[in-house]
This record gives C-alpha cells, sequence and structure tokens, in this order.
C-alpha cells in the first residue's frame, strides 16, 4: 500500500507528458498539404497518415474494447491494429488530424503502462516528422525517461534485447545504459535506433553502431 501514490503519481506526470507530445504533434501537423499525410513512415508499411489513426487508436481504446479486438480477430495481433486504424483514418488528412486532435488530453489506453503509452507517442511522432521533414526539440526528460523504459523493456517493441551487449551514451543528456561497444547520440536517435528505427543510426557514432544498425534491420 505504501507505494500506491508514488506509482500513482509517476503516472500522472506520465499522462501530462503523453498529452505534451501529442499536442506538439498535432501542432507541427496542422495545414499540412493532403498530399503530404501519404507519405512513407518510418513505421513499415504505414503511411504518416496511417501512423497518426494508429496514434488515436491507442489513446481511443479500453482494456475491454482491446480484448474484444483481440478475440474478435483470433488473437492475430496485427490484424487487430489494423482493424482499429481504419477506425480512426477518416476521409482525408485533415479529418484524421481532427479525430487526433480529439483524443490529445484523453488517458484511455489498451492494458499498459502510461509510461509505454508515452514511448508510443514519442516513437510514432517520430515516424510521421522525419520523412516531412519536420523537427521537434523535445524536452530532455521527457525522451530520457522513455529512453529508461526501452532499455528494459521488449513489450510493444523490442528494444532491450536489440541493444545487449553495447552501450549506449547519450551526448545531451543524462541517458546511459548498458556496457560493451559505444553507440553514442542524441537521446532522440538513440531512441528511435532502439525501437529498430535504422535511419537515425546515421546518426549515431561508435564502434557499436554497425551492430546496431544490423539488428534494425
Amino acid at each position: 500500500m505504501p507505494e500506491a501514490a508514488p506509482r500513482a503519481g509517476r503516472a500522472a506526470d506520465d499522462w501530462a507528458l503523453i498529452h505534451a507530445e501529442r499536442a506538439a504533434l498535432a501542432a507541427d501537423l496542422a495545414g499540412l498539404a493532403e498530399e503530404r499525410w501519404a507519405a512513407p513512415s518510418l513505421c513499415a508499411g504505414l503511411t504518416v497518415r496511417e501512423v497518426l489513426a494508429h496514434l488515436t487508436a491507442g489513446a481511443s481504446l479500453t482494456p475491454l474494447r482491446w480484448l474484444a479486438g483481440v478475440i474478435r480477430c483470433r488473437f492475430d495481433f496485427d490484424k487487430q491494429v489494423a482493424m482499429r486504424l481504419a477506425e480512426h483514418l477518416g476521409a482525408d488528412g485533415a479529418e484524421t488530424l481532427r479525430r487526433f486532435e480529439h483524443v490529445v488530453t484523453s488517458t484511455t489506453s489498451p492494458p499498459l503502462p502510461a509510461l509505454a503509452m508515452l514511448g508510443e507517442t514519442v516513437v510514432h511522432g517520430e515516424d510521421i516528422r522525419r520523412p516531412l521533414g519536420l523537427r521537434r526539440d523535445h524536452p530532455i526528460g521527457t525522451v530520457t525517461r522513455v529512453a529508461e523504459y526501452y532499455r528494459g523493456s521488449d513489450l510493444v517493441v523490442q528494444a532491450k534485447g536489440r541493444i545487449g551487449g553495447l552501450r549506449l551514451a547519450a551526448t545531451d543528456g543524462p541517458f546511459e545504459a548498458g556496457s560493451g561497444a559505444v553507440v553514442s547520440g542524441t537521446t532522440v536517435a538513440l531512441i528511435m535506433a532502439m525501437t529498430g528505427r535504422a535511419a537515425y543510426c546515421d546518426e549515431l557514432t561508435g564502434e557499436g553502431v554497425p551492430i546496431l544498425r544490423e539488428r534494425c534491420g
């Protein structure tokens, strides 16, 4: 029981960070030309518009609805993701964005910790921004928290397993993890490479980069 209040406090803090990241992404995408919504994202096989719809789905899906969808899709989790994404896509990019704006302050989520949702928001936000040539100066506290989460988790996306035997060191903040061949760079670049985005390996240095790049493949 003594731990309940601190955990609740951390979750509340994480939701505040999630809401800030969602609001920043919505602002970055305001007024985006329709043809640019079809750009391929860094999330394999999805356009930037589809990734945004996926984020909307995640912010709209209660644990009960998530379970019902899993059963409906016969425990095919990829099929469940595609089904929920389609529900929130809308007729065009502007409508996809409007639907996302409606869930910016939502605290609804599948059965995942708030910190996992923060990771999803940061990573998928970058999946969208980079192909569009957009840049966000993420608060270092936010991305450090996400990096610390991924260093110890393979939940939702493999990260912990991808960085085994490597020493990660951020050049813009306090994040450090692991031991072995060094990989250094900005905290965001480390997060994105940890979660399999090989494009960000170009922004990293150190003898461990070729190993991490291969694992991203």
